[in-house]
């Protein structure tokens, strides 16, 4: 029965390669992609609910137990993002048909998506720390593809950055799990918590965990963010939004599951420094957000001040702070996908993207202008929408610590948000249109749909936090319990 929680990485990778046998017959190739992503989350939600009753799964494949075969490992943490991830990429797949244009769907536009979201579904579920970094690479590989897919000179200087720095960080990633292995002997995740928790986290450890603490900095764009608002704001829209809302948060992810699950033992170095790393990415992330007249550049910027204003929970890692940073993350795949949409929308039909040559499209637009409202103010916490219930556990649990300096700069954070999203809003939206109406360009149903069931999706998140409440405490509770995953993987059901 356990087998089933392989299927969310398993349909995605062998549909993506079915596809390639089909290049020319581009309608079969969305028909295929699109059922298969919501097979996967059809799937998700219940895999996610069966963990409510049966405890957390495991499959071994080859019949090898842990610590010495390969695992997949699915609790309601992992499972709430594979269900987020399976959603946001069935509204962004909806979006691409109207979208992404002949040229692009030719060049295996569709098999490369789904190669990155089985990279993605693969990074949540794995219980093998070397299996890690394969889905890791996976969905990287992928990336590097779409990137540059069009071929467009920005995307060709943005791609070499962005290419260069997780070749990088993956150095770094196998240095870290040559220097673990060892160390302790063992890649299971479980185990590793068990071993490192017999000789203790001494120096050699911690430095090695200080080595991973930098390898997911770079992939999830904590402080050592350079490369991401270009890379981000490159590629087509379509792109772009499965960047924005999925690729930080596989490496945002790998952070909270080592650093509650194996190197927790030292908290006033390791969470010290990741606190210290939150703050000054919210500070550069808002400077940036600011600064800019580039309303792709000042969405990417939003992103980098999500990274460092979700690790503010896991710096505190309280129980409540933990379940704020759950509901975030799944609220910001949601509406990163939905805000890089829009504008990527914008940007289509004014054929600019900077925020001087746009004006009063709320005329011509209104449907994205109020879409783009509502955007705003969930992602600046307004309730009751979705924003609202991640910020307020998260200051809870900062301000039960007492790390005031940690909640006062995410609540200025917030507010710098809120100013680089409003900015956008009052000088495109409102003021003399400048778009007659026979330069109007139409905008197909393709790309309007996903966009207004995006934004309905925020709002159900926010209404319905006390139907997602079940998961997130059972998820925020598995991570401030090591014990708990750790006997599910080493004793648990298979």
């Amino acid at each position: 029965m356990n087998n089933i929680i392989v299927l969310p990485m398993i349909i995605p990778l062998l549909t993506g390669i079915l596809l390639v046998f089909i290049r020319n017959s581009v309608r079969l190739q969305r028909l295929l992609s699109f059922v298969s992503v919501v097979i996967t989350a059809v799937i998700s939600l219940y895999i996610l609910n069966l963990i409510q009753t049966d405890g957390i799964l495991r499959i071994d494949f080859g019949g090898w137990m842990p610590p010495y075969g390969i695992s997949f490992v699915a609790d309601s943490f992992s499972v709430l993002l594979v269900l987020t991830t399976a959603i946001v990429a069935a509204m962004v797949l909806l979006y691409s048909f109207s979208s992404i244009g002949a040229a692009h769907e030719n060049m295996y536009f569709y098999s490369l998506v789904l190669f990155l979201i089985a990279g993605v579904n693969g990074s949540f579920l794995t219980g093998d720390l070397f299996n890690l970094f394969v889905c890791f690479e996976v969905m990287l590989l992928s990336s590097y593809v779409l990137i540059t897919l069009g071929g467009r000179k920005i995307q060709l200087v943005e791609s070499i950055k962005y290419v260069v720095i997780n070749v990088v960080s993956s150095w770094f990633f196998l240095l870290g799990i040559a220097y673990l292995y060892g160390t302790v002997g063992t890649l299971n995740l479980a185990h590793l918590s068990v071993r490192i928790a017999e000789v203790g986290q001494g120096p050699l450890l911690t430095t090695i965990a200080i080595i991973f603490l930098v390898v997911f900095s770079l992939k999830s764009g904590l402080l050592l963010y350079f490369w991401l608002p270009g890379s981000y704001s490159a590629p087509p829209t379509a792109v772009a939004a499965l960047f924005g809302a999925l690729l930080t948060k596989v490496g945002i992810y790998a952070m909270f599951r080592m650093f509650t699950l194996v190197f927790y033992h030292e908290p006033s170095i390791t969470h010290t420094l990741i606190g210290i790393m939150a703050i000054l990415t919210m500070i550069g992330g808002s400077i940036g957000a600011i600064a800019y007249k580039d309303i792709r550049q000042i969405a990417a910027y939003n992103v980098v001040i999500t990274v460092g204003f979700i690790l503010v929970g896991l710096a505190v890692s309280t129980q409540v702070a933990l379940e704020g940073s759950i509901y975030y993350i799944v609220h910001d795949m949601i509406i990163k996908a939905l805000l890089f949409l829009l504008i990527g929308t914008m940007i289509y039909v004014t054929k600019t993207s900077r925020i001087e040559g746009m004006s009063g499209l709320i005329r011509n637009y209104p449907l994205i202008g109020w879409s783009f409202f509502l955007t705003l103010m969930s992602i600046a916490g307004i309730p009751p929408l979705s924003g609202f219930i991640g910020k307020v556990l998260i200051g809870q649990g900062a301000i039960e610590t007492g790390s005031f300096a940690l909640l006062a700069i995410s609540f200025i954070s917030s507010v710098l948000v809120l100013y680089s999203l409003l900015r956008i809003f009052m000088n495109t939206f409102w003021g003399e249109t400048i778009i007659s109406e026979e330069d109007e360009v139409p905008l197909e149903k393709g790309m309007l749909i996903p966009i207004v069931l995006l934004g309905i999706a925020t709002i159900a998140l926010g209404l319905g936090a006390e139907w997602i409440a079940v998961y997130v405490q059972d998820a925020a509770t598995t991570l401030m319990n090591p014990e708990i995953y750790i006997d599910a993987v080493m004793n648990g059901n298979q």
